[in-house]
């Protein structure tokens, strides 16, 4: 499904190109722990990230489609949002993730839900992204989807690559949070897909 929110992201351009939008895009403020969770007494420590994205899709009719903007992230384990954001960091969507449900909403103030939050990205974004794996692996981790191989380590123990879901995953950049560059990229029978987040904060 192609929505306007990806149409405002959608050109087709080489992957030097989106990678000099992805430096140029802003990023989200910070997602208020009181408005993405309801009572912050709820909520130990929850786990924060924003910073900015570039998806890379290659058709194998020789199509090319690039979307790149920024996220701010915000997991307290049972429920996800997920604000994304275009280059200059208005917010066009927030997705919220609970175990029962996945809500889009988007700037216009119309709503989608599916029974999970992978299937909205797709919804909004036109190409496919895995929160569900993004849940662990911007952790440093695994995490407990399918199974896990090729799995590399750094000499400090920290997990730099895999394969997970279909998806190739490389890790770098850690900090105490975790990694500060994610790196993702997925072989389909129609299509090869690339995608890209740089954590800021």
């Amino acid at each position: 499904m192609k929505s306007g929110l990806s149409i405002v992201w959608r050109s087709a351009t080489g992957a030097a190109l989106v990678a000099l939008l992805l430096a140029g895009c802003a990023t989200p403020q910070k997602i208020s722990r009181t408005e993405g969770m309801g009572d912050p007494a709820l909520v130990a420590a929850p786990f924060e990230r924003t910073g900015r994205f570039a998806l890379n899709v290659g058709y194998a009719n020789g199509q090319r489609d690039a979307v790149q903007g920024g996220f701010a992230w915000l997991d307290s384990g049972k429920r996800l949002r997920l604000d994304l954001a275009n280059p200059v960091g208005s917010t066009l969507a927030r997705i919220d993730v609970t175990p029962a449900r996945a809500v889009v909403t988007r700037s216009d103030g119309s709503t989608e839900q599916a029974a999970d939050a992978d299937g909205l990205v797709e919804m909004a974004l036109g190409s496919p992204l895995p929160v569900s794996g993004l849940r662990d692996w911007l952790r440093g981790r695994t995490g407990q989807g399918g199974q896990v191989s090729n799995l590399e380590k750094n000499s400090q123990g920290q997990i730099t690559g895999f394969t997970q879901d279909g998806w190739r995953v490389r890790l770098s950049r850690y900090n105490d949070q975790g990694p500060g560059l994610v790196q993702l990229n997925r072989d389909d029978s129609s299509r090869s897909i690339s995608a890209r987040l740089v954590i800021d904060g």
